[in-house]
């Protein structure tokens, strides 16, 4: 008898496929074969899924992108999608689909229902993307990476977390140092989209800082290649030490170091900073869909880990207020950083896992 078969299906970015790469390498671990059903752009994201992962690609498109002519074939191809993926569960009956989110998960969860599989789906946001909130009340299980989540009524979430990096679960709780009259680090992450908001205004707020508060401070602040020396110059203007970058391939390490961090409220720096455990300031990116990181900041928020800032309502005067709220009182500081901690779910992957088994009648 072979060994059982999850299928996972996600779309084409880096929040999708995270979490669907770390159960694959779960349930690989645990005897089963995996495949994953994505689409061409999906599969140009797979680089670290492992070998033997079987890479199934099938059309599918958004109906929702491009031009009249673009959205009249999306339907044919998402049906040709489907028609594949039928086909390709016949000749290998999966004894689990799991949905990722994204169109390319479309296609296997349709052929999921039409054969009377078990199957799941795994939001990653406070707030159902377009497919999952299609199939969230014809599957057996909704996993929840945010918590909460806004679902369907009648439809039970199951709050799994989102999985975090190895590097990340390295500094899982790591001992959080209060701010004190000692350097203190404030790491500012703007995400790949909309970083500019960050780049506009995280130097000002720093440089208004009280100069007691303020000569203690470092900061390493992500943003834009093209603002990454008008940011470096207003640190500079500032007397405040910053390190200014594209990226930074260390961010584990400084949210660990941190004492204050200032972020968007995308779902994985959400899942970083409540697993290391650390205070925040978080302004949503206005423009994601579904407002959805408005949402995914509500758990940290209610909790009393993170401050919300609009991005309508920000600007220098306000943000360094708050910041100088954080750094002026550590046991307040402190506090937000049990508060973070106490939500995060280290364990996402293992909660993933135990409802694949049992779906499949391995748990």
């Amino acid at each position: 008898m072979s060994a059982p078969l999850l299928v996972i299906a996600a779309g084409g970015t880096g929040g999708h496929m995270f979490p669907a790469q770390a159960l694959a390498e779960a349930m690989l671990a645990r005897g089963w074969r995996v495949k994953l059903s994505t689409d061409a752009r999906g599969a140009r994201y797979a680089g670290g899924f492992p070998r033997e992962v079987e890479i199934l690609r099938v059309a599918a498109d958004s109906l929702a992108r491009g031009g009249l002519a673009e959205r009249i074939a999306a339907p044919f191809r998402l049906g040709a999608g489907v028609l594949a993926a039928l086909v390709n569960m016949l000749r290998d009956r999966p004894s689990v689909v799991a949905g990722f989110g994204g169109y390319p998960s479309f296609p296997a969860l349709s052929a999921a229902i039409a054969l009377k599989l078990p199957r799941m789906i795994h939001e990653q946001n406070g707030v159902l993307g377009r497919v999952n909130q299609l199939y969230a009340k014809r599957v057996h299980a909704v996993a929840c990476g945010t918590w909460p989540t806004d679902l369907p009524e009648g439809v039970e979430g199951w709050h799994c977390g989102n999985p975090v990096r190895a590097a990340v679960m390295d500094r899982a709780g790591a001992p959080y140092i209060p701010p004190g009259d000692y350097p203190m680090s404030i790491v500012a992450i703007g995400g790949s989209q909309g970083a500019r908001a960050l780049s506009d205004n995280v130097p000002a707020a720093v440089a208004a800082l009280p100069a007691p508060l303020r000569r203690h401070v470092r900061v390493a602040h992500q943003a834009r290649e093209e603002d990454v020396a008008r940011v470096t110059a207003a640190y500079d203007a500032a007397g405040v030490e910053a390190e200014v970058r594209p990226f930074f391939d260390d961010i584990p390490k400084r949210l660990a170091e941190a004492q204050l961090v200032i972020s968007r409220a995308g779902a994985s720096s959400i899942a970083d900073i409540s697993v290391i455990g650390r205070p925040a300031i978080l302004i949503p990116y206005p423009y994601a869909t579904g407002d959805h990181q408005t949402a995914n900041a509500r758990g940290l928020v209610e909790a009393g880990a993170a401050i919300l800032i609009p991005e309508s309502a920000l600007d220098p005067a306000t943000l360094s207020e708050h910041i100088a709220t954080v750094l002026e009182q550590p046991d307040g500081a402190l506090q937000m950083a049990r508060a973070a901690l106490s939500c995060g779910r280290p364990d996402a992957t293992e909660r993933l896992v135990e409802i694949v088994e049992a779906l499949g009648g391995e748990g």
